[in-house]
């Protein structure tokens, strides 16, 4: 009778140590994002143009996780940047959709350079106006057919070091290279891609990490792989033309190395951007490549696709893994142009360039200080942060320097940690009070670059506390 006994104690310990170990469930999904030709691609400062060709289409890739008694989104858009507007838009169809709150819901965009700037307000092209909605929309798609596809699971987790295509495009220069700003002034100490004579030392550092999570079904299958580097874009694009950029092949490469033939539902690959407002790909220090357009994203994507694939069967993953999410909203100050700036706008505005031209960099700068201060005094700027087991996930509405993220990295609670920028917001570059100081085309206020100078200490200390909080939860 004791050895019956024993049977079933064992037995029943057994069966809730599988239930447990079953409790993670996962589902991921993609959603055409694409827009119509026509559609404006022109940014704040830079001068596009329209659609004129789809090289590839572009993708919100969504994966959903659920412990039991936390479920939670995380959603990656092929776009150069979303406003808060539209995610918010996109986040309360999911709720009303899905049931999962907005606050366990975070949407990033790529920052690719051959998308729509989802921007409302920043053209009156019909078809931008018709994209935003389109693309809240798609992105709750997303979402809602990964919940659909939920499914016992076990995550893990790796990085490696890829330094080939992160430099720090913020240089120290010699003073006779220093041309000046928009406004006139020369006094600054920093130059962006200033070019390969005259170079003193890069602005600041760069992160080579690209983290990767894994998600895999109970029975080992791939399900979905997000990977976060922390470059800022690659390029070489041909005028006109819509891309995914480098972060759209290498999901389609990473697609064909771990996809399981017949898989249903497909994996869904991902890559995110990092901590990159700073960084970018070429080497300065070296003689200029010339590439025909398209190649070196394609290179580039599959250089880290490899790596990665290499790394995947070193990943050990878990089913019994803890999840929570945090966020926090905060105000700043607006970087409003005063009078002496405001005057100097309205000398040097030009309302639209003569057919065929493009606005000088002055008269782009002159209509940037118009809108800012047009700007209430203050906007709401929302950071999240997420944790998995011993990973911590935080994100940034910003384009942000690699110092910062370095700096997050080093001073969170969690083994691991890396952080999505461009998330739940656009809210232009973050540089710190110091690269303020030093100056360059990410400090001078635009719509680009709003917020105040000391937004990214902020920042930073409240993503640490919140990771903090997870961590204790």
């Amino acid at each position: 009778m004791k050895t019956l006994i024993s049977i079933l104690v064992l037995s029943c310990t057994s069966l809730l140590l599988q239930v447990s170990e079953a409790a993670l469930l996962a589902g991921a999904a993609t959603s055409n994002i694409t827009p119509h030709l026509g559609t404006s691609l022109d940014g704040v400062i830079s001068q596009n143009g329209p659609a004129t060709q789809i090289h590839d289409e572009l993708h919100a890739r969504a994966i959903v996780l659920d412990d039991g008694a936390t479920r939670l989104a995380i959603v990656v858009c092929d776009s150069t940047m979303i406003a808060r507007a539209v995610y918010d838009a996109a986040k309360a169809i999911i709720t009303t959709q899905s049931d999962l709150p907005a606050d366990r819901v975070l949407i990033s965009a790529t920052h690719s350079h051959a998308t729509p700037r989802t921007l409302p307000g920043l053209t009156d092209n019909p078809l931008n106006a018709n994209y935003e909605k389109f693309l809240a929309r798609r992105i709750a798609d997303a979402v809602e057919r990964a919940i659909k596809n939920l499914a016992p699971a076990q995550i893990g987790w790796a990085s490696l070091d890829k330094p080939e295509y992160v430099r720090n495009r913020r240089w120290f220069v010699e003073p006779d290279k220093i041309t000046g700003n928009p406004f006139g002034d020369k006094d600054e100490k920093v130059k962006m891609n200033p070019g390969r004579e005259g170079l003193i030392k890069p602005a600041g550092p760069v992160d080579p990490e690209v983290f990767v999570l894994s998600v895999q079904h109970a029975d080992g299958r791939p399900l979905a792989l997000l990977a976060n580097y922390n470059t800022h874009y690659i390029g070489g694009y041909q005028r006109g033309h819509v891309s995914a950029d480098y972060f759209g092949l290498f999901a389609e490469r990473i697609h064909a190395l771990l996809e399981i033939k017949g898989q249903h539902p497909p994996l869904v690959a991902i890559m995110s951007n990092g901590t990159s407002g700073d960084v970018n790909a070429q080497d300065l220090t070296k003689p200029r490549e010339k590439f025909a357009p398209w190649d070196r994203m394609r290179t580039v994507a599959h250089d880290i696709a490899d790596d990665v694939h290499r790394l995947y069967p070193q990943i050990e993953h878990h089913a019994n893994l803890t999840l929570a999410m945090a966020q926090q909203e905060l105000l700043f100050k607006i970087r409003k142009p005063g009078k002496p700036r405001l005057e100097w706008a309205k000398r040097n505005f030009v309302d639209a360039p003569a057919p065929g031209k493009k606005l000088s960099r002055p008269q782009v700068y002159a209509r940037e200080l118009l809108a800012l201060s047009e700007y209430p005094d203050q906007i709401p700027i929302l950071v999240q942060a997420i944790r998995i087991g011993n990973l911590g996930i935080a994100s940034s509405p910003c384009e942000t320097f690699a110092e910062t993220g370095l700096a997050i990295k080093e001073r969170s609670p969690f083994k691991s940690t890396f952080t999505i920028e461009l998330a739940n917001g656009a809210g232009g570059y973050l540089p710190t009070p110091q690269q303020h100081k030093w100056g360059g085309y990410e400090t001078w206020p635009a719509r680009s670059s709003l917020l105040e100078v000391q937004a990214e200490p902020k920042i930073r200390a409240t993503i640490l506390e919140l990771l903090n909080q997870l961590h204790a939860h």
